[in-house]
């Protein structure tokens, strides 16, 4: 396994796509729901998913040098995140195979998948390390 592609903090799927169910019956619907959620417990139970949770439609956001509070929504419902699942897997290999079972994408959803990092990179420290490798 190549060292460089491990990342010991884990990785996040984001569910991208609040309407993949447009279009489904309330059955269908139902049915992609229990698959999501057994689809979840069953990565628990490997230890491979630490943490998930769907988000609410309702929210705020704070923006500008005003910080200027808005209602949400926030994006479009295709656009919106939906919810995460928070993953103790090592390589982004895994968790991009872990995100290709989502049960959602066959109806739109989208799944992003992010690595969860240990510090800021815009720590002052964390620039000038960067610099420093650079120049290797």
């Amino acid at each position: 396994m190549n060292m460089q592609n491990q990342n010991r903090n884990g990785y996040m799927l984001l569910f991208v796509g609040m309407d993949w169910h447009k279009g489904l019956s309330p059955e269908q619907t139902q049915k992609v729901s229990e698959d999501w959620m057994a689809w979840f417990k069953r990565l628990n139970e490997q230890g491979k998913a630490v943490a998930g949770h769907p988000l609410g439609l309702e929210g705020k956001s704070v923006s500008g040098k005003n910080r200027t509070v808005t209602d949400g929504p926030f994006a479009e419902a295709k656009e919106a995140i939906g919810g995460y699942f928070m993953l103790a897997v090592p390589t982004m290999d895994e968790a991009v195979a872990i995100a290709q079972q989502c049960p959602g994408l066959p109806y739109g959803a989208k799944v992003e998948v992010r690595p969860v990092l240990s510090d800021c990179p815009m720590k002052p420290e964390n620039k000038i390390e960067e610099s420093l490798v650079g120049a290797k």
